[in-house]
């Protein structure tokens, strides 16, 4: 009986670990889905932006951007500050991926080498 007991345990535990990674499967859909409401909402605020400051508005734009931000208000409210895609952790914009160390010496201006 102990091996029974072994092998039901056993089970038990993976059980509990597909449960957990169920549950973190799960909450990674849902920011996703939180993330593209967000980013639905601010595309469009940025359109009515645009087209307010390009003079292409309709007369109804001024509501329709106050209207975007109550929602992005709203969101934030219920899902915390909305991150810019752009970003660090710690809000402050990642490095470009260039470097502060001198070209070589045998690379011609432009930075290309043959």
């Amino acid at each position: 009986m102990a091996l029974f007991d072994k092998v039901k345990e056993q089970a038990s535990q993976l059980a509990q670990k597909a449960q957990e990674a169920g549950k973190a499967g799960q909450a990674k859909i849902e920011d996703v889905q939180a993330r593209r409401k967000s980013d639905g909402i601010l595309r469009q605020l940025g359109a009515a932006v645009y087209a307010q400051r390009s003079g292409t508005a309709d007369a109804d734009n001024g509501t329709e951007i106050d209207r975007l931000v109550a929602e992005l208000k709203a969101f934030e409210a219920e899902n915390g500050p909305i991150a810019a895609k752009d970003s660090g952790d710690d809000g402050t914009s990642p490095s470009s991926g260039a470097t502060d160390t001198p070209p070589d010496a045998d690379t011609p201006e432009g930075g290309f080498k043959l």
